[in-house]
């Protein structure tokens, strides 16, 4: 039995694009747009050489999943907006994991997170 997320073999990202900002946390996420509102979703990084962590965009092999998951629409109505200084409302990939009910990615010693509210 899987208790964490495990990537398809072969995959097609359709869902989600990178997006650049100025954001006090990360520099480049995954935006999922409808329309004119949109909600950007990031994951931790990690470099072993330097020991540096950093926030970007989410691995490409989740995008669909998560986009066609079902109550993927209802949290993206929750939490999506329109942009402001062109920075749109964030949540992490283990919120939005956790909310869809949807097997975690595995979790590593590294990582900090976030409480429970949209970034």
């Amino acid at each position: 039995m899987r208790y964490h997320y495990e990537p398809p073999k072969i995959y097609l990202s359709m869902y989600g694009e990178i997006y650049m900002c100025d954001h006090p946390v990360y520099s480049q996420c995954t935006l999922y747009k409808i329309g004119e509102k949109g909600l950007a979703v990031i994951q931790q990084r990690y470099d072993p050489a330097t020991k540096r962590t950093w926030w970007s965009e989410i691995d490409h092999c989740i995008t669909d999943d998560l986009y066609l998951r079902e109550g993927f629409k209802e949290y993206f109505d929750k939490y999506a907006k329109e942009p402001v200084n062109d920075i749109y409302p964030t949540v992490t990939l283990r919120q939005i994991m956790w909310a869809l009910k949807m097997k975690p990615v595995k979790r590593e010693v590294w990582e900090t997170a976030f409480d429970h509210t949209p970034i």
